[in-house]
C-alpha cells in the first residue's frame, strides 16, 4: 500500500517538474520530472523509492547551480 501511494506522489510530483521544464526550456527539470514518473516500476523497496525520489526532486537544483 505504502509504495502505491509513494507512486501516486512521484508521479504527481514528476508531472509537475516536466510541464515546468518545458515551459521554462530546462532540460534538467523535464529529465527529472520523467524520471519521477518512472522509477516507482523499477523500485519496490520503500526506503530505496524515498531516497530515490528526493534525489530526483532536488536533482534540478543541484544541477542548475
Amino acid at each position: 500500500m505504502h509504495s502505491l501511494f509513494i507512486g501516486l506522489i512521484a508521479g504527481a510530483f514528476g508531472t509537475a517538474y516536466f510541464v515546468y521544464g518545458k515551459r521554462q526550456g530546462k532540460g534538467s527539470t523535464m529529465l527529472a520530472g520523467a524520471a519521477l514518473c518512472i522509477y516507482p516500476y523499477f523500485i519496490d523497496n520503500l526506503l530505496w523509492q524515498c531516497v530515490v525520489g528526493a534525489l530526483l526532486l532536488a536533482a534540478p537544483f543541484v544541477v542548475e547551480r
